[in-house]
């Protein structure tokens, strides 16, 4: 359901009798792909405001007097909120409200509805108390107009996005699926399958009718992952597909994240579920050397992995999924930095001519020796400088620490998880892997991040 648009929503009324009082002020906060919109709306009860209300939310009789009623705003209301996930605190209250409302005025009104208190609760049990009051103080909400709706819908956004930082999405996932029950399952998977699925990390198999994965996915809480496929199935075209094919599911936990990516990495690549595009193993991976011509300029050469010695050799830059994607990436970068395309290799020049890119003044003119070889060596390489691939910065081989579990790693490749000593002696005994775009991406993160601690160096073995 967290695919839906959300709508944050919060009314003022006349009284708490959803039945007997009228709302006066309705506010909307939609939170969608698209950005934040807003849609507040004054409305005229048609009847008393009770003083003390007045005094609590500062509406009074005058402000809505020029008011249209709410059945002369329903249409607008009832299209903001129709296809969203209705979020309010103490949602019984506001869905109440609104939905006796629209029920007047002969509209069915049945969204489904989360309730922050009930969300809070769930994410803070320690908290003794989940007001509105209490979420402010406690979580330093910003208040710009309390107990008038826009102000309070704006409370309640701070609130999700507070949660979302703090938990991760498949947290407020689970949170959600909590309050609005079990999702519906396809029809081959039975309901003790799902419970019986572990809500820690690992990789997940999506299977058909045969033995190949139709898909195949990760997650650091893995029931609730699993569900969400489900939850959005009627929602996206992809998840309804993938819904409506599945016949059984596996797992295979893991000690931590960086097991799972690694993992789901490496069985997309060797199982090919044709429902997962990303992670594919690159056929075509290619990249630029650089290198000195006797005239003293540098150029770009292209070369396929084969060739590469990727993690010993410092002259390489750029991994692409093919040559059309390096050679728009060095287009790119010239124009960028008033390269000449003809000295990189990206354009022929005719003797003592200038290339095309000199000519509408995207060139520096290095091809008619108005730039010497130095300046345009210096500027490629500035240019260039992000796309570098890293050495290998250890000795050998090294262990990443997960839990019980290591992660084996060389020159950039995966070799494997091992959790005693005779498995790792087997793994380094493979030699070295095959070199991968996205595990190498992978890898430079995690180890830039990694406590020094959780390092262990290997001494490499040959494979026999």
């Amino acid at each position: 359901m967290i695919e839906l648009p959300l709508a944050f929503v919060d009314i003022e009324t006349t009284g708490s009798n959803f039945e007997q009082d009228r709302i006066t002020e309705v506010a909307v906060l939609t939170r969608s792909p698209e950005g934040v919109e807003g849609f507040e709306r004054l409305i005229n009860p048609e009847c008393p405001i009770p003083s003390f209300i007045q005094t609590l939310t500062g509406i009074t009789p005058e402000m809505v007097l020029e008011q249209s009623p709410f059945e002369d705003q329903a249409k607008a209301l009832f299209e903001q909120l129709q296809g969203k996930l209705f979020i309010a605190h103490n949602a019984r209250f506001d869905y109440g409200f609104l939905k006796a409302s629209f029920k007047r005025v002969g509209l069915d009104f049945k969204p489904k509805v989360v309730c922050t208190v009930k969300l809070s609760r769930y994410l803070f049990p320690e908290q003794k108390r989940h007001n509105l009051d209490t979420l402010i103080e406690v979580h330093g909400l910003e208040v710009s107009s309390r107990h008038r709706a826009m102000g309070d819908a704006h409370l309640l956004l701070q609130f999700w996005s507070l949660c979302l930082e703090k938990f991760g999405q498949d947290k407020l996932n689970e949170a959600v699926a909590h309050q609005l029950g079990h999702a519906s399952l396809p029809p081959h998977i039975d309901s003790a399958l799902i419970d019986s699925i572990p809500d820690s990390p690992g990789v997940y198999l999506f299977y058909g009718d045969n033995a190949l994965p139709l898909y195949i996915g990760k997650s650091k809480h893995l029931r609730t992952r699993v569900l969400s496929h489900f939850q959005g199935a009627l929602g996206k075209r992809k998840e309804m597909k993938l819904s409506l094919q599945v016949k059984h599911i596996e797992w295979i936990q893991t000690a931590g994240e960086l097991g799972a990516l690694l993992l789901e990495s490496r069985l997309i690549k060797e199982k090919l579920p044709h429902m997962n595009i990303k992670l594919r193993r690159t056929k075509a991976l290619c990249a630029w050397q650089l290198n000195e011509d006797p005239s003293g300029f540098i150029k770009p050469q292209l070369i396929t992995a084969k060739d590469m010695n990727l993690g010993e050799e410092e002259n390489i830059y750029g991994l692409f999924s093919s040559k059309r994607a390096a050679t728009s990436a060095l287009k790119g970068l010239a124009k960028k930095s008033f390269l000449c395309e003809g000295i990189l290799g990206l354009e022929k020049l005719s003797k003592d001519a200038p290339c095309f890119g000199h000519q509408v003044k995207l060139c520096a003119g290095a091809c008619v020796g108005k730039e010497a070889p130095a300046k345009h060596n210096l500027k490629l390489l500035t240019a260039m400088i992000h796309l570098k691939v890293s050495t290998w910065p250890y000795k050998g081989p090294v262990g990443i620490k997960e839990m019980d579990d290591v992660h084996v790693v060389d020159q950039w490749c995966y070799l494997g998880t091992v959790k005693n000593e005779t498995e790792l002696h087997d793994t380094l005994h493979q030699g070295k892997g095959d070199f991968d775009m996205d595990t190498y991406q992978l890898l430079k993160k995690s180890l830039s991040q990694a406590r020094p601690e959780s390092l262990v160096q290997l001494r490499r073995q040959s494979a026999h």
